[in-house]
């Protein structure tokens, strides 16, 4: 079964545009989140990019733009740093390669256990636990394969 992931894509710092660091992620077929966190935080960013890392290549991710429109992503990649000043100015520098569907799908199109944990809030890249995601998911990329 292949995993499937809610990818916020938010910056922990509310100084950085979310809508930036999506449109970024989108337009370059990537996939990650930020590095700017507090200093007592920084053993939590080692544990998520240690887990970041160790996705697997194909793992579907969701993510959801300031307009409340759902994207569904594949990681296509192994994880790099990337320290380019527009990486560093959206906050979207621990990434990995993604190929994004070339339209975005609204709430009723999308697995409800995809809508509950984005729902929940918060900003972790974190894996979706449903007993039928995956196969939804599936079917979704399956109907829709025009990735960007």
């Amino acid at each position: 079964m292949v995993g499937v992931y809610r990818a916020p894509m938010r910056s922990r710092s509310d100084d950085v545009d979310p809508r930036d660091t999506i449109e970024r992620a989108l337009r370059e077929g990537l996939c990650g989140f930020g590095q700017l966190v507090e200093p007592d935080a920084q053993d939590r960013l080692d544990r998520r990019v240690a887990r970041f890392v160790e996705v697997a290549d194909g793992s579907f991710v969701w993510t959801r733009d300031p307009d409340g429109l759902y994207w569904l992503g594949r990681i296509t990649g192994a994880y790099f740093y990337d320290d380019r000043d527009r990486a560093v100015t959206v906050d979207l520098v621990h990434v990995r390669p993604c190929d994004w569907l070339a339209e975005p799908l609204t709430e009723p199109d999308v697995p409800a256990a995809v809508v509950a944990t984005f729902g929940r809030g918060g900003r972790n890249f974190q894996q979706t636990h449903h007993p039928s995601v995956s196969q939804e998911t599936q079917r979704i990329w399956d109907a829709s394969r025009r990735p960007r």
